[in-house]
């Protein structure tokens, strides 16, 4: 046995080949926020070993930095909004969108509790982060959707990101924000807490996002906020696809099953986050990775509310089949 493995190392060739990974190294991205859950586990576990040589998660900051990554080829899958990745599908930039994963992550955290409905804001502050860009296209989308006009009927703080709409809310510089999670249970969080708590306001949940969905539209109080998409090399890839997907959807389940543990993970990549807070989001998100083919007839509902709006939302009309990943 042993002189015929060393035969065959004299002609050149491995005695015991083991199949090289299909890509050298995977990056994943995604915000500060709940979608990016599953990517972070699935660098830190090195979920991908079997078709990547290397896993590693990167954080976008903002929806500019987001489209730079998807368009230079700064990352491999990007957690990203849908009508984004559209967006991108339809402008020619190379996406397929491999699922959609935030049913429900939106809320307006605010100082008066019984301000429930997006009509109990009228005449008032609240900040809002990424302009022209979800969550403020939903806010909006809701707010027409009920005879008022956001830009008149509210004051629209416009921020950066949801972390400085969350030290606006605490600080008592604004009363209320729009925010995703897990920026909402980090503010409720946070101002429980010492020597926050001597400072900060008692914050509450106000209206439900995703409940005005359901009320207004007449659907399920649910609707697809956001996935991951594959850009770049990537998506001629069929296997790798169907690797990432099948990770991202056991990840998310392990981040149900060990929420305090998903959370851990967060706080190691994102600043500011807690393994608490992360888990209170989980608790209260829709999340739910189903793949984007199967969603389809939701996201295009979506899709047609905001193209009737604005069709520069979604670059200009429906993205065509091949924007929806594989089962």
């Amino acid at each position: 046995m042993l002189a015929a493995l060393a035969a065959l190392s004299a002609t050149g060739l491995p005695a015991l080949a083991h199949a090289a990974p299909l890509r050298e190294g995977i990056t994943l991205s995604g915000p500060p926020a709940i979608v990016s859950a599953p990517l972070i586990h699935m660098a830190e576990t090195n979920a991908l070993a079997h078709v990547a040589g290397r896993t590693q998660f990167v954080a976008w900051r903002d929806p500019d930095q987001l489209r730079m990554m998807a368009m230079g080829g700064k990352a491999d899958v990007l957690a990203m909004p849908s009508n984004v990745a559209a967006n991108l599908f339809n402008r020619g930039a190379g996406v397929t969108l491999l699922n959609v994963s935030t049913w429900g992550a939106l809320w307006i955290v605010t100082r008066d509790k019984k301000r429930q409905t997006l009509a109990d804001y009228r005449g008032e502050e609240i900040a809002v982060p990424f302009r022209g860009d979800m969550p403020d296209i939903l806010l909006q989308l809701l707010a027409a959707k009920q005879g008022l006009d956001a830009q008149q009927d509210f004051r629209l703080r416009y921020v950066p990101t949801p972390m400085e709409a969350m030290q606006l809310l605490i600080t008592r510089r604004v009363s209320h924000a729009l925010l995703a999670e897990p920026a909402v249970s980090l503010a409720l969080r946070k101002t429980k807490s010492f020597p926050l708590g001597l400072i900060a306001p008692e914050l509450h949940r106000g209206a439900d996002l995703q409940q005005e969905w359901g009320r207004v539209f007449k659907q399920q109080p649910r609707l697809p906020q956001a996935g991951i998409a594959a850009v770049g090399t990537l998506r001629q890839q069929p296997q790798v696809l169907a690797a990432v997907t099948k990770a991202y959807a056991q990840s998310l389940a392990w981040c149900h099953a060990q929420p305090l543990q998903c959370g851990a993970l967060m706080a190691k990549h994102i600043d500011l986050l807690t393994p608490e807070a992360v888990a209170d989001a989980i608790a209260v998100s829709q999340l739910d990775a189903l793949p984007a083919a199967r969603a389809r007839p939701e996201l295009e509902f979506f899709f047609n509310q905001l193209m009737a709006r604005n069709p520069a939302l979604v670059g200009g009309k429906l993205p065509a089949e091949a924007f929806y990943g594989p089962l």
